[in-house]
């Protein structure tokens, strides 16, 4: 599967931004997909998943702000994002994995898209 992630851009502190990611070549219900983001000189983190029969998990650091959602029909996860933070400024990035256990780490996953900047100023 080839995934293709959008949306990023800049937006205010408190504002809502989405992120896209669309896939390709098998359909994203065969996966687990996931958010994983990486701020200037830190370490990838994750940020949420929704795994094939539905399920959400989410970072206690987004958790209540972000929702992860799946359109089966346009083969697309998304991530709406709202009560952006600055420290909500990282690159973003989907994954795919074949299998929906230990959501949490990046090493399950097996597919990557490339990764689309958000920054939100204060």
């Amino acid at each position: 599967v080839q995934l293709q992630a959008s949306g990023g851009g800049l937006v205010q502190a408190g504002g809502p931004l989405r992120l896209s990611c669309a896939a390709s070549g098998r359909t994203v219900s065969s996966y687990a997909v996931g958010w994983f983001r990486q701020a200037p000189g830190k370490e990838r983190e994750f940020v949420a998943a929704v795994v094939r029969l539905g399920r959400a998990y989410y970072a206690d650091s987004v958790k209540g702000r972000f929702t992860i959602s799946r359109d089966n029909a346009k083969n697309t996860v998304y991530l709406q994002m709202n009560s952006l933070k600055p420290e909500d400024t990282a690159v973003y990035y989907c994954a795919a994995a074949t299998q929906s256990f230990s959501v949490y780490s990046q090493a399950r996953y097996d597919f990557w898209g490339q990764g689309t900047l958000v920054t939100v100023s204060s």
